[in-house]
């Protein structure tokens, strides 16, 4: 099997997680399901005999399983599973959730069940085993219903990496698979309120003391700091190096150490299930055993890791585009005006053309970024096109389909609404879309 989809190992490891959904997944139904999806396009198949797997322009819907040529069938099958999960038991709570400003940790845990957490973690790791694209299918997923609470992206494929790639073997059995069954929630603390994608001014600090480290500073705009068990966090430990990158080291802190203090869970203008919170460490005292890799060797692992967390901000970020688009397309063949439906006036046509043509174009460039990663060949320019082009096209989206809305667009209540405030910061975290427009520029005049 290639490596763009899940090996027979790892998909056969994460069947018993899927068959135990509570709405009781079929494999051979699944299968069956998936194929229907596809045969609803076209029965052509390709020059070797496999089922034609329409792009996003050729799908009546841009949200159907079946579609786009960097998955296959088990990936289909997969995000049957996983689209049930979030309609069942996410869509239906997440309103509550927004008004507790985070989710339950009961749905952390169903998570855990259902086989969403460490999908691309490795098995023997503690993980599901599965690939980078599986990984894709519950981002992918979460935005289809319009859900930014969970934060399982960050938890999976930001936090849990950095354990799984730099972590010993004593913090790899101890947290990833707690992290996998979804009873160990992670976060990554890494803004200050003076630094923010400028990594190179931080300030917590973590000074030697003896076998042990003190832990001092403060985080703010941290995914998942209110409900976190665990946070990797980022600190200086060399005020005296040549330059702040060669002084930084990652520590993992847990929850209920003493000095270790959450702020409030902050109030923004959207996410608002998302547990975003400040985080103070005053005269924490971190065993040797809390240090993540190599002293001083921080800044060069979030460098190599950051490329992942752009890309699945790019493809969250298209997601929601094409749940946006087929809101409005929705809702413009029903809302009507001067007679007849909107969808029928020239000019709201030819505004719904240019919005597919650009999410279009935009998925194309994001699945190419998927499968290159996926073979391990994503580099951080790259990564950075991905997160700043996309980003930046969602909240053009976002814009175009509330002003086809009209006021009711700007009725809370309306899925496009909550979708438009949500949207905002993509184009922030992760790296400010500035910020990566000076990672592509390097590229382009350096000598090198």
């Amino acid at each position: 099997m290639s490596a763009a989809m899940f090996t027979s190992k790892a998909f056969k490891s994460s069947l018993p997680a899927l068959k135990n959904l509570r709405f009781g997944v079929n494999t051979k139904h699944s299968a069956a399901v998936a194929l229907n999806f596809r045969l609803q396009h076209t029965q052509s198949q390709d020059e070797e005999g496999r089922a034609f797997r329409p792009e996003t322009s050729l799908a009546r819907s841009m949200m159907d399983i079946g579609t786009r040529r960097v998955f296959s069938e088990e990936h289909d099958i997969f995000r049957q599973s996983v689209r049930r999960f979030f309609q069942e038991e996410v869509a239906p709570f997440h309103q509550q959730w927004e008004k507790d400003g985070q989710v339950s940790r009961e749905l952390w845990e169903k998570a855990g069940q259902n086989g969403l957490l460490g999908v691309n973690i490795p098995e023997e790791r503690g993980g599901i085993g599965g690939d980078l694209l599986s990984a894709a299918v519950v981002w992918e997923e979460q935005m289809y219903v319009n859900c930014t609470g969970p934060g399982f992206a960050l938890h999976s494929e930001i936090v849990m990496p950095y354990i799984s790639n730099y972590g010993s073997k004593e913090q790899i059995e101890h947290f990833l698979p707690l992290m996998t069954a979804g009873k160990c929630i992670g976060a990554i603390a890494m803004t200050e309120p003076g630094a923010g994608s400028d990594l190179q001014g931080v300030r917590t600090f973590a000074k030697k003391d003896g076998s042990d480290w003190i832990l001092n500073g403060s985080k703010v705009f941290i995914t998942n700091g209110w409900m976190s068990d665990m946070v990797i966090v980022v600190a200086v430990t060399d005020r005296e190096a040549r330059t702040a990158a060669h002084g930084i080291s990652l520590f993992l802190v847990e929850n209920g150490m003493k000095g270790f203090i959450k702020g409030s869970k902050l109030d923004k203008i959207g996410l608002k299930a998302q547990d975003t919170a400040e985080l103070f460490f005053e005269d924490v005292r971190l065993p040797a055993d809390a240090l993540l890799g190599q002293v001083n060797n921080g800044f060069y692992y979030l460098m190599a890791e950051l490329p992942q967390e752009r890309l699945l901000i790019a493809d969250m970020a298209l997601a929601s585009c094409e749940f946006m688009f087929e809101e409005t397309r929705n809702y413009v063949k029903q809302r009507k005006a001067f007679g007849k439906t909107i969808a029928h006036l020239q000019t709201v046509q030819h505004k719904l053309a240019e919005l597919k043509t650009e999410i279009c174009v935009g998925r194309s460039f994001v699945d190419s970024c998927l499968q290159l990663h996926s073979e391990k060949k994503l580099d951080s320019s790259t990564a950075s096109m991905a997160k700043y082009w996309a980003s930046d096209l969602q909240n053009r989206v976002a814009t175009q389909c509330v002003q086809l809305h009209g006021g009711w667009g700007y009725m809370a209540e309306y899925p496009i609404a909550k979708a438009f405030v949500d949207s905002r910061v993509q184009p922030i975290y992760g790296g400010t879309n500035e910020i990566m427009k000076e990672l592509i520029a390097r590229t382009i005049v350096s000598s090198k």
